[in-house]
């Protein structure tokens, strides 16, 4: 079997390879893997070196908006996990073409591509930020769509075309929703990667608004787990959400990582709300746990502890990535 990764340079990308090629994924077994990734800013070639031996890895440099490249790559697999796309929501809202090029388009550029090449099965990876924000309860994967930010707009859009691909052309086209991620090789711009390095080099921590936003965590290993399970044995035209059950306030999550970096409140610094930011996410994942037997195996304090303990640990590599982003900016 060959499959096809797209963005497989990035954090979540990269973990499902690093998995993938060690220590393997039931059904997945001797998979050949090529990526293909632009290596715009949160792309990072290190981030596969564990694996960059591996007579089973390929790695091609490419944009998603190619039609050539992408045709030529979906027509040597079996099968597409596609993670490419712009995320970080606070870039979306300062220039959201980017993300309607990448999110929208590419998404749109690999799906005829899939057509064309008759390609097995193609899964797209998404975020529960579609699903807007929600008071109470969990959002099933039948709820509407109710984006409130440019980013979560793109891959509201792109979740819907993948949808359209399946219900008009009977592609075998599956989408996966997940909340938000955390573990070792997160770009140093999102919350839990900023707040660690931060605080581990005696600076400061932005607070959002009242700090009560509540986010659902997810391993990045639990979420490429998931993924796993759906590409092997998820069923065809179905989206699937992957949580990690453990719901947190902004407030209590930078509560812990002060508690574990050593630090106090003295280093977080209150800030204006960002624009549109939902109060709440919290997505039921009783339908990937009925059908393909999934479940959060890694407990946050666990997970969490040990995400604080590799970014103190590989400097290296976040020290040049952080100078990078701003540069970026």
């Amino acid at each position: 079997m060959r499959i096809l990764v797209t963005g497989g340079a990035g954090f979540i990308g990269s973990h499902f390879i690093r998995t993938a090629l060690s220590t393997a994924y039931a059904g997945l077994e001797g998979a050949e893997i090529v990526v293909l990734d632009a290596l715009t800013y949160a792309g990072n070639r290190a981030n596969l070196d564990p694996v960059a031996d591996s007579p089973r890895l390929r790695f091609v440099e490419g944009d998603i908006l190619d039609v050539d490249l992408v045709d030529s790559l979906v027509g040597e697999a079996d099968a597409v996990v596609h993670f490419a796309a712009e995320s970080h929501v606070d870039r979306s809202i300062t220039g959201a073409r980017d993300f309607v090029m990448t999110n929208v388009v590419g998404t749109q550029t690999l799906l005829d591509a899939a057509l064309r090449r008759n390609l097995g099965r193609f899964v797209h990876v998404s975020t529960d930020e579609v699903y807007g924000s929600i008071d109470e309860g969990s959002w099933p994967e039948t709820h509407p769509l109710e984006p409130n930010s440019p980013y979560a707009a793109s891959k509201a859009s792109s979740d819907l075309i993948a949808r359209s691909y399946a219900r008009t052309h009977h592609l075998d086209v599956l989408v996966t929703r997940c909340s938000n991620n955390y573990g070792p090789y997160q770009f140093p711009e999102k919350v839990i990667p900023l707040f660690v390095t931060n605080l581990i080099d005696g600076g400061t921590v932005p607070l959002y608004g009242d700090g009560l936003n509540v986010r659902d965590w997810l391993h990045v290993d639990d979420h490429c787990h998931g993924i796993a399970l759906v590409l092997a044995g998820g069923r065809g035209g179905e989206v699937y959400n992957i949580g990690g059950g453990t719901e947190l306030t902004n407030k209590e999550l930078t509560e812990m990582l002060l508690e574990k970096t050593g630090a106090d409140w003295s280093r977080v610094v209150p800030v204006e709300d960002r624009k549109g930011h939902d109060r709440r996410y919290s997505v039921d994942i009783s339908k990937i746990s009925a059908e393909l037997g999934y479940e959060p195996r890694v407990p946050f304090g666990t997970g969490l502890s040990d995400t604080v303990a590799w970014y103190r640990e590989n400097r290296a590599w976040w020290e040049p990535l952080k100078s990078r982003a701003a540069l970026a900016r």
